[in-house]
């Protein structure tokens, strides 16, 4: 199936609300320590139990900066 720009339209839907696709959330790692990392859809966060961190999903991207995530508490 193409759209009107003759582009592919992907094969799989964006999981829930975040518009991240699943296979992505597989992938993605904490940028600091290379530890897997939750998906906290609550808030909209992917958590680096390993780094303490929290990234956060803005408009379905993660932002997977150290100085933009959250600290977790301790």
């Amino acid at each position: 199936m193409t759209n009107p720009d003759d582009l592919p339209i992907p094969s799989t839907a964006p999981s829930g609300a975040t518009g991240v696709d699943r296979r992505l959330l597989e992938i993605l790692v904490c940028p600091l320590t290379k530890s897997s990392l939750t998906y906290d859809a609550a808030r909209q966060e992917l958590v680096s139990e390993a780094a303490k961190l929290a990234y956060p999903i803005r408009d379905g991207i993660p932002i997977m900066l150290p100085e933009e995530a959250r600290p977790l508490d301790a």
